[in-house]
């Protein structure tokens, strides 16, 4: 046998695997040898996502190539004769006649077509039937999909940072439909994006509403998304490739190579990711390898969901009297109402309580509302009935208004003992996020109509998110969602009658667990008593500005201020005393005698209170100044800080409140928390308490850069205050502006771009010539890095054109200053260099004289 050959045993299956030292992927020097290395390695999780799914291969039996020279690939669909016979196989049916297919069921049938040549496997949406290796021919046609899927991919003048941002309108869409949904990076130039379904619908129904869905997302947005399937239309937009889930079709698997030009592969990844779209990029297998090891299979909840048989309403545990009862033993018991919620979880990856049987209710009900920062937040509404807890996921959470109904999309029954769950649902698990209770109590059931009508009245814990009782009434809307299940479909109305005391059984005022962190109880929690250094302010994340104003009634909006986050505990003056405050920084360090002019605030307050402020130093314009705030910064000597503060003198923008004579706001809604804090702080001469923007979003912004501010903060108007945790429900949007640049020079690219180049060098004419503006990195496709490296090279020079820093210069090539480019940034450094730049193209109508700084 040559040296080159190896006899190995997978499965028990003996395989030859042969031209081990045959380089794939020239580019990087990839062997057949690492190939075959990386599927024995992910095969475990590959396969997970392509069991009892026919497999499509694409094959390059001499590898991928070289740009200059690509490799040869073919389709292969049937399974040749040659084939191992333990391979498990299934004939589908075509218009072409029958085709036999693999199935990759096992790592020994994943190493046969590894050694093929078969860099990617593709598969369909929809599994083939269980049950014997050969149940006959198949009619594709009929099959029903357990996921839905998206292929977004860019046109010419859009790259993966544009998909992102289609994927997260997507993403609305589908959380609007009660569908989770889960991003991987193809591999190629785009995301494709999965939602597990029932297996309830056909390849046709399914295909339709995602095709009706891509051309809603068109039509909102005309200059980026494209549906239509010709290319002449693709030019600078975005494709939701949409057609994928018909049953004739495949989409490559998760975790499959890709035959481009570097080994690249099908990676799942977390939406926490994709917040900052200019930090992705496709990932090669060897990055791959490493995530797994660290995070898991992020796609396996979506395994697991995938063809779960709808659980649209409880079943009581007392029979009907016109149900049908068992005629022997033989005949199917009672389910368990916790399977499917067992099903979903694996009792040694989640902290969430998985008991082996649901428990009984007893005279006193319990509810509880959790809120759940999961791919996408919402609340969780739950009532004990029959020994669960009778689950519902609510979008916007609980009303608060009569006149408006919430969407209730009712979900798997949940144990008892999940009443009093909080904490985080690792990464990788169902429903992975952190869960916090929003409220807790007891209620009064006034009625329960299976699966059609239930109104119920909550006692509401002293300091819950309720603010009390509430009287709720729940209904099935009948309606048929994308996955055809009507029964899951709900809507929460408040009644008019709600009490607005606990006038009625007060003592049910408190939840039957004991007190725990961040719960409902008639009495504050430790967290509730919390002084500042025992907690950190409320985090926000980078909003998407489509996302806010799709849904533009539920934000208030405030500018964002340039300093440094303080809470504040502040105890008022009497007479005989000043009163006090403390100012506390976001990593919990002491910054009060820092800033001795802010102890004007225990002037401007009545009562004891825990406020939220950002502390900021004025610049021209009375405008945040963040480089003047750093000369107060870091001064602990007293003789300095009086110096400084003579100099630069400090404001406290407050913009919430936490505590309030003796009473915990966390759960209190931030529009009501607003209201609380204008009624608590008087202005002074440094104290400010600046009122939310009244308007739109897109008037808030345009507001906040006439101001010259940084952005704004988007905040739910019924977002509760969550201690040191960084939630959707505040967003920051931030100012980004365009403008043209001059091409001076080129960074040496490695890896990936070791052909094309790193960066590019970027400046303007001022009156002395040109300046530097710094480098930028991103926002590139591949045809722009090739087409622009060719003209680079053609407008090579030795001498550098201007004067650029020595750490930037190291590795630089000139070229004559020709060639003006447009790009994105997020404001302008002290030192007057672009801060987070983002190509966005060349502009061959403008000459570089026009290019000023």
């Amino acid at each position: 046998m040559s040296r080159d050959e190896q006899k190995v045993t997978v499965d028990g299956h003996r395989l030859t695997l042969t031209n081990l030292d045959k380089v794939f992927y020239p580019k990087t020097g990839t062997t057949k040898g690492e190939v075959l290395d990386y599927y024995a390695r992910i095969s475990e999780h590959l396969i997970r996502h392509a069991h009892d799914r026919i497999a499509t291969r694409k094959r390059w039996v001499d590898g991928v190539g070289t740009p200059q020279k690509p490799g040869d690939v073919f389709f292969e669909k049937n399974l040749p004769e040659s084939a191992p016979s333990w391979i498990t196989s299934r004939s589908i049916r075509h218009s072409t006649g029958s085709k036999r297919y693999p199935l990759v069921q096992d790592r020994a049938t994943l190493t046969y077509l590894a050694q093929m040549a078969s860099l990617e496997i593709h598969i369909p949406q929809w599994q083939v039937a269980k049950g014997s290796a050969d149940p006959g021919t198949i009619d594709s046609m009929t099959r029903h999909p357990d996921r839905m899927v998206f292929d977004l991919d860019p046109g010419q003048g859009r790259g993966l940072a544009d998909c992102i941002e289609v994927a997260q309108l997507v993403r609305e869409l589908l959380n609007g439909m009660g569908l989770d949904s889960y991003p991987v990076t193809s591999g190629s130039k785009g995301i494709h994006l999965y939602a597990p379904l029932d297996a309830s619908a056909s390849s046709q129904q399914i295909s339709d509403v995602a095709h009706e869905l891509a051309r809603s997302l068109e039509a909102d947005h005309q200059d980026l998304i494209v549906s239509a399937m010709k290319k002449s239309l693709r030019e600078n937009k975005v494709l939701i490739d949409w057609s994928q889930n018909s049953a004739a079709k495949t989409t490559v698997a998760p975790y499959s190579l890709r035959g481009r030009f570097t080994p690249t592969v099908a990676a799942p990844r977390t939406w926490d990711e994709l917040d900052d779209p200019s930090g992705v990029d496709q990932l090669r297998f060897e990055e791959v390898l490493e995530r797994i090891e660290d995070l898991g299979d992020l796609l396996e909840p979506l395994a697991k969901t995938a063809g779960d048989s709808a659980d649209p309403a409880p079943t009581s545990a007392k029979p009907s009297p016109t149900s049908a009862q068992p005629s022997s033993a033989s005949e199917k018991a009672p389910r368990d109402r916790l399977d499917i919620y067992r099903s979903k979880r694996d009792p040694k990856r989640t902290s969430e309580p998985v008991p082996d049987s649901h428990g009984t209710s007893g005279d006193e009900l319990t509810f509880v509302i959790q809120e759940h920062h999961a791919s996408t937040l919402h609340w969780d509404f739950r009532l004990e009935h029959d020994g669960v807890l009778v689950s519902w996921a609510l979008p916007k959470g609980p009303p608060t208004d009569p006149k408006t109904n919430h969407l209730a999309i009712q979900t798997e029954d949940h144990p008892v003992e999940y009443g009093s769950f909080e904490g985080m649902i690792a990464k990788g698990q169902y429903g992975a996020g952190e869960v916090a209770i929003w409220d807790s109590g007891t209620y009064e059931l006034e009625k329960w109509k299976e699966g059609r009508e239930i109104i119920a009245v909550l006692h509401g814990a002293k300091d819950g998110g309720l603010g009390g009782v509430r009287r709720f009434a729940l209904f099935n809307t009948g309606e048929h969602g994308p996955n055809k299940e009507p029964a899951k479909n709900w809507m929460i109305h408040l009644t008019k009658d709600s009490p607005k005391n606990t006038s009625k059984n007060s003592s049910k005022n408190t939840s039957k667990s004991s007190p725990r962190r961040g719960s409902a109880t008639s009495e504050n929690t430790d967290s509730d008593r919390a002084e500042p250094t025992d907690m950190a302010p409320m985090l926000a994340s980078i909003g998407s500005l489509r996302s806010v104003r799709r849904q533009a009634e539920d934000w208030a909006f405030e500018m964002k201020w340039d300093g440094i986050r303080a809470l504040a505990t502040v105890r008022p003056g009497t007479e005989g005393s000043s009163g006090s405050i403390a100012l506390t920084s976001r990593n919990g360090h002491d910054m009060t005698k820092a800033y001795p002019e802010l102890m004007e605030l225990a002037t401007c307050v009545d009562v004891d209170c825990i406020l939220d402020a950002e502390i900021v130093a004025l610049g021209p314009g009375s405008r945040p100044d963040f480089g003047r705030l750093q000369r107060r910064m870091g001064l602990t000597r007293e003789s300095d800080i009086e110096r400084e503060r003579e100099r630069t003198p400090v404001h406290l923008m407050v913009f919430d409140v936490l505590h309030a004579d003796g009473t915990s706001l966390l759960k209190t809604p931030y529009l009501k928390r607003r209201e609380r804090l204008h009624d608590l702080v008087t202005e002074g001469e440094h104290v400010h308490v600046p009122s939310a923007f009244e308007g739109t979003v897109d008037e808030a912004l345009e507001a906040s850069r006439e101001l010259q501010l940084e952005g704004v903060m988007a905040k739910q108007t019924g977002s509760t205050y969550l201690p040191g945790r960084r939630t959707r429900t505040w967003a920051k949007l931030k100012h980004s502006f365009t403008r043209d640049v001059i091409i001076v020079g080129w960074r040496t690219g490695k890896g990936e771009r070791s052909a094309t180049f790193a960066s590019l060098l970027l400046a303007a004419h001022d009156k002395n010539g040109l300046v530097y503006l710094g480098r930028v990195g991103t926002g590139f496709d591949d045809h722009q890095l090739q087409s622009l490296r060719a003209k680079l090279d053609r407008l090579s020079r030795k001498t550098p054109p201007l004067d650029v820093p020595a750490a930037e210069s190291r590795d630089a090539n000139w070229v004559r200053p020709s060639l003006v480019g447009e790009v994105q940034f997020g404001g302008i450094t002290k030192d007057g260099r672009l801060r987070h730049p983002v190509w966005r193209g060349l502009r061959e109508d403008i000459d570089p004289e026009e290019v000023t700084a």
